[in-house]
């Protein structure tokens, strides 16, 4: 790849499951040797340049991934032109990120739209297709949840990155 990969994880509110998504990515694509950037945001705005939940922060942490310094944004009708790729956490997010697709494709026109858009489950043996749960309003449980799946789907995601490589 001569420019770098660009992939962006996005849920609703940009503090649980998408930062939780891009840190387990990264690392992922850090492990394999992947140049490959991965940012996150949310579908909405509530919680602007917030840190990730904390429940979040100590469920990662516990597992080693650090998400403390990751902050909350809201995706933006450009990040369809900077991103190759754009992973929603779950069905809900999927369609709201289509919408937004189709008005940067209104405002910058196809030809500069860049971003593909997937499921982050995708590609995952363990949970095809399904949707990362939001734990926000639930127990430690979901959380644990969000790193098994992230992790899964990470993993099936860099197996797809390292065989487009190879593709050329």
């Amino acid at each position: 790849m001569t420019t770098q990969y660009k992939v962006l994880c996005v849920c609703l509110g940009n503090i649980c499951r998408s930062p939780t998504a891009e840190a387990i990515l990264r690392h992922y694509c850090d492990v394999h040797g992947l140049n490959i950037m991965v940012d996150s945001a949310g579908t909405s705005n509530y919680h602007p340049n917030k840190a990730p939940d904390q429940r979040s922060q100590k469920h990662a942490g516990q597992r080693g991934y650090d998400l403390s310094d990751l902050r909350a944004r809201q995706i933006i009708l450009e990040d369809f032109i900077k991103f190759d790729l754009i992973l929603a956490m779950d069905h809900e997010n999927f369609d709201d990120i289509r919408i937004l697709m189709l008005q940067a494709v209104q405002q910058f026109g196809t030809h500069q739209i860049r971003a593909k858009l997937a499921l982050m489950s995708e590609h995952d043996h363990l949970f095809k297709q399904q949707a990362v749960p939001d734990p926000y309003y639930g127990g430690a449980d979901g959380f644990d949840r969000v790193l098994d799946q992230c992790e899964s789907s990470s993993q099936a995601w860099v197996d797809i990155f390292k065989k487009q490589m190879k593709a050329g």
